[in-house]
């Protein structure tokens, strides 16, 4: 291993003086960065990111192309998908990439074009909505030049087989093995009831084509980055995998996915605000009480009602902020 390059949110300076002390006490050499797409990697380099999964979802978009390994690290105790262990057993893993003990997993990601324009790769998902809620968007589904339905929806879903247990899931869609060489496409509130999530092989060719709505639609890339779409989009398998660095013996993937089988039937018995907020923490992670707010645009008191009754059920966890006690961060459990 050459170098470490350590990528930590700018919202904990105490994390991320932690982080740093932890890997100088094990004599590594790492550069601590704002953004991964601020360095020149070797082979052997491996980023660190400290965070949720959205932050891990982001450094991803940094590297583009690059082919560096990434290791997911929780700043709470509750690991994701992507973050394969909390911050306390930051020393652990550093043994254990000093040890070589581990894993590199390769994940396909999404190679997206917008009217015949490459934008970044997607880890999880491309969406395709409309951009006023509420608004029924037509398109045409093409898989390798062949018309597979023309539909009227809410939106239409392109998940990668990591991708299925986060937004096409909540949708309907199948969870799928991680290793599995497949896309799911997932139709969102269709007007036909025929519509339901389709499996394809991930060398297909996916064209949403022929859209309109009233009002202007747009791509979504893993629930950050949103892009205006005139007309298509074209998905494919993207050349280069989102690399995960996996510790030996403590990867818990599908003891994850059947936690998300049992959250899926509690989410049956929730009102929407509580959904929506659940939602928006897995896409931004830990938020203070007026960020969600800021976020959802749900009324005050809808989200202290709300906010009571997912900790209530365990769903969502709270602790004090750092830089200022009098508020707290809520994340998901």
């Amino acid at each position: 291993m050459s170098l470490l390059y350590v990528r930590i949110p700018n919202r904990s300076e105490k994390l991320a003086a932690e982080v740093c002390s932890t890997i100088e006490a094990f004599n590594m050499e790492y550069r601590a960065l704002k953004s991964l797409a601020d360095a020149e990697y070797t082979e052997d380099d491996i980023a660190i990111v400290v965070g949720t999964d959205s932050d891990v979802l982001k450094a991803f978009h940094e590297l583009g192309s690059r082919h560096v390994p990434v290791l997911g690290i929780c700043e709470t105790e509750t690991r994701g998908f992507l973050t394969e262990i909390s911050v306390k057993d930051l020393p652990r893993a550093l043994e254990s990439l000093q040890k070589k003990r581990y894993v590199v997993e390769e994940n396909t990601r999404l190679s997206v074009s917008v009217d015949d324009k490459n934008v970044l790769p997607a880890v999880n998902e491309a969406a395709i909505f409309p951009s006023k809620s509420a608004t029924i968007m037509e398109y045409t589904l093409t898989v390798d030049d062949e018309i597979v339905w023309r539909d009227y929806s809410d939106g239409v879903i392109i998940s990668t087989p990591l991708g299925s247990s986060a937004y096409a899931l909540s949708a309907g869609g199948p969870i799928v093995a991680h290793r599995s060489k497949v896309f799911v496409i997932v139709p969102v509130n269709s007007l036909d009831v025929t519509r339901r999530p389709l499996i394809v092989p991930d060398d297909s060719r996916i064209f949403i084509n022929s859209i309109h709505a009233r009002a202007r639609c747009e791509v979504v890339i893993d629930g950050t980055i949103r892009l205006k779409i005139d007309n298509k989009v074209c998905i494919k398998k993207h050349e280069v995998p989102a690399r995960l660095v996996r510790l030996l013996g403590s990867s818990y993937v599908l003891e994850k996915m059947a936690k998300k089988v049992q959250l899926a039937e509690e989410l049956l018995k929730i009102p929407p605000s509580a959904k929506l907020i659940l939602k928006t923490l897995e896409y931004e992670g830990p938020l203070t009480h007026r960020e969600l707010v800021r976020k959802t645009m749900l009324p005050d008191r809808t989200m202290r009602q709300a906010l009571a009754l997912l900790i209530d059920k365990g769903m969502v966890k709270r602790k004090p902020l750092l830089r200022d006690a009098r508020q707290k961060l809520y994340y998901i459990a």
